[in-house]
């Protein structure tokens, strides 16, 4: 999730750890712990997008990665306070929870989490956007509100505990209500006598009232929206032809393979004058509209002056969040037109 959020719920184990002992010093050093596995976008400045997005949640989201770099920070935190408040063993428990929690809550996501790295599959059960207001606010006021508690306080443990619980409760509706919304997609692809292989359901951004569902049938990707202010269940699905036929030739380059892997095959391919562009359709479209075909993740095809495939990711504009914002609420609000 956002680096906010993870700051926050760094924080929040830092102190369930440690805080009774060295203070606010344990909420800092979880908050240290809970932004170090995203050091991986650093890849941006290195590595091509592609390369950039296989490498992100990758070890550094991993058991492994958590186990080996606790005892390590931990070791190096006791030597730079060097008291007997906390020894090594207790730094590293610290680290171990601020390190673990980040790619157990980066799980819930779409994007999903390579904890068994360097096994490939992902975790991902994709009940939470990654920005989410409802989850993070909550959770940071407790936070804040236990900081300014004496070590030793017992509200400053209750107020911490109390962020812990309810985010976690708040987790859990969103699996509830992800559950509902996939019933209600089931139920219309039934009704609509819609041949299908398999569903995806996942919550539109920054809420968890309005959701998405991809559907994969034969030929083509149907997308879908269900808010749960809908005054009706009817779900009107618009249609994105795979048209993988279009990649020809290239469909045996490595990086249409890996572009493939990328995206755990929800893709189309699109065409237009004479341009080729790889649709990403794991993280919805850039529009909450039956008519919009842009995508989140979109990359043009080409042949650069060597002969060397490139996937050049699409640019999206700053200029289109605020439009998609307003039509987002307004269909959060069950208004279907």
């Amino acid at each position: 999730m956002d680096s906010l959020t993870q700051i926050v719920l760094g924080a929040a184990m830092g102190e369930a750890a440690l805080g009774k002992k060295v203070g606010n010093k344990a909420m800092l050093w979880g908050a240290v712990a809970g932004t170090i596995p995203d050091l991986d976008v650093l890849s941006n400045f290195f590595v091509d997008p592609i390369t950039a997005n296989e490498l992100h949640r990758g070890f550094s989201h991993s058991i492994i990665f958590c186990i080996i770099a606790a005892p390590i920070l931990g070791w190096m935190i006791a030597k730079i306070y060097k008291n007997k408040e906390a020894d090594w063993k207790d730094w590293s428990w610290l680290m171990f929870l601020g390190l673990f929690t980040h790619p157990i809550l980066d799980a819930f996501t779409t994007w999903g989490t390579q904890l068994f790295w360097p096994f490939d599959y992902k975790v991902s059960f994709k009940n939470i956007f990654v920005i989410d207001p409802l989850y993070t606010i909550p959770f940071l006021v407790f936070v804040i509100i236990a900081m300014f508690y004496n070590r030793t306080h017992p509200k400053r443990k209750l107020f911490n505990n109390l962020g812990i619980l309810i985010s976690s409760l708040y987790m859990i509706i969103t699996l509830v209500l992800q559950r509902y919304a996939w019933f209600t997609f089931w139920t219309n692809l039934e009704n609509q006598h819609i041949t299908y292989q398999e569903i995806q359901t996942r919550p539109t951004p920054l809420n968890s009232i309005l959701w998405s569902a991809n559907i994969e049938t034969k030929d083509s990707f149907l997308i879908g929206y269900y808010s749960l202010f809908d005054k009706d269940d009817y779900i009107d699905f618009s249609e994105f032809p795979k048209n993988h036929h279009f990649l020809g030739a290239m469909k045996n380059d490595p990086l249409i393979t890996r572009l493939i892997k990328l995206s755990e095959g929800w893709y189309t391919i699109e065409k237009h004058d004479d341009h080729l562009f790889f649709n990403d359709l794991r993280f919805g479209q850039l529009e909450i509209d039956s008519e919009s075909k842009k995508f989140a993740f979109s990359y043009e095809l080409f042949y650069d002056k060597d002969g060397i495939l490139v996937a050049k990711e699409r640019e999206r504009k700053m200029g289109e969040a605020s439009p998609l914002l307003q039509k987002l609420f307004h269909r959060i609000l069950g208004n279907k037109s």
